[in-house]
């Protein structure tokens, strides 16, 4: 068929179809005697994947490769691409709402009694506008991607070394045992992990009989992660806009992965959580993670590693933002949770949140 016929059944225009072929996204395999192009039914085929991923605002980039995921016939590479595009809807999705709450507020001020004071609305614009940056400065600055094909080998080594000046994965199984003896799922309960790599947290709570999901930024520990748990649903996301819809889980966890975020990233990030979180009393999160108790310990603890001289624990203190004990559960007390820890070492807690009764 020509492209006027093509466009025709496609319902798209003629304009559209020549600006794919532009890109390289389609090249028509024949030609007929006048020179015009002609479409058979593959190309019919591809023209309405290339429509149905611009539908959901996948960009021209990445509609390539997902083309080309889909000639090699790699299902889970194209199911990348599209859970990326589904992040980044939610990543706009959220940032939409937090806007209409700013707006609501905005309406709540004007109508209050006596003339408006214009700076409340700068203030507020100027508190949303610093979210929304937080929200959109987070970028992997680790490389997990890269790190993904040794990293069960590297927790079990540094797990197991005490007599390192400083150690990220000290104690690493025994704080992941005590997120899921806490956690304690009962079977069938849906579960969420943030930042799951390899899915060694996850995989404990799939052994209690729980329905687990992870998220994680890093597609080379999701690959890793399906391989050990293939009965395991994953998803392309992090910890600021969550990819599911409002009250989806029993219980969210994470270990190892809150401390990726700065401190105002971190109470967005708690937001989130509660967001997807069922609004149960039997509804918990648990965070497994470095964190300083208070401001006294972090002030401490950095002067020491200066004396020091550990060039590993001071690019850890550089690069990394343990929050703080504190100010973590006081967090989780003003969006309605009360909170018990437990320490493991000198920085790993681990912190649990349920509803205030």
């Amino acid at each position: 068929m020509n492209i006027k016929e093509a466009a025709s059944r496609l319902g798209i225009s003629a304009r559209a179809i020549r600006f794919y072929e532009e890109k390289g996204l389609i090249r028509p395999a024949k030609q007929s005697s006048n020179g015009y192009r002609l479409y058979t039914e593959n190309d019919i085929w591809r023209l309405q994947t290339i429509a149905a991923l611009r539908e959901i605002g996948m960009s021209l980039q990445d509609i390539t490769h997902a083309l080309a995921e889909i000639d090699q016939g790699n299902q889970q590479g194209l199911e990348e691409y599209l859970e990326l595009q589904q992040a980044v809807m939610y990543a706009q999705w959220v940032e939409l709402k937090r806007m209409m709450d700013t707006t609501q507020r905005m309406i709540d001020l004007n109508r209050q009694d006596g003339a408006l004071d214009v700076s409340h609305l700068h203030d507020l614009a100027g508190s949303a506008r610093r979210l929304r940056e937080a929200r959109q400065n987070w970028h992997d600055r680790w490389n997990y991607d890269r790190q993904a094909a040794i990293h069960d080998q590297r927790v079990q080594a540094e797990g197991n070394t005490v007599d390192k000046p400083f150690n990220l994965y000290h104690n690493y199984d025994e704080a992941l045992e005590q997120t899921a003896q806490w956690i304690s799922p009962v079977t069938g309960e849906a579960g969420l992990d943030i930042g799951t790599g390899t899915g060694n947290l996850a995989g404990k709570m799939l052994d209690k009989g729980a329905i687990m999901t992870g998220i994680d930024q890093s597609r080379e520990m999701l690959r890793n992660c399906r391989k050990k748990y293939p009965q395991m649903q994953v998803k392309l996301g992090n910890f600021l806009a969550l990819p599911f819809a409002d009250q989806s889980f029993d219980f969210v966890v994470s270990s190892f992965a809150f401390h990726h975020l700065g401190p105002d990233q971190q109470y967005l990030a708690l937001e989130e959580i509660q967001r997807v979180l069922k609004t149960t009393s039997t509804s918990r999160i648990c965070l497994t993670d470095l964190m300083f108790t208070d401001s006294d310990h972090r002030v401490a603890y950095g002067s020491h590693a200066a004396k020091a001289g550990d060039a590993e624990q001071q690019r850890a203190l550089r690069e990394r933002h343990f929050p703080l004990l504190s100010e973590l559960c006081h967090w989780l007390g003003h969006l309605g949770y009360e909170t018990k820890y437990i320490r493991h070492n000198e920085l790993l807690h681990t912190v649990l949140a349920v509803p205030l009764r």
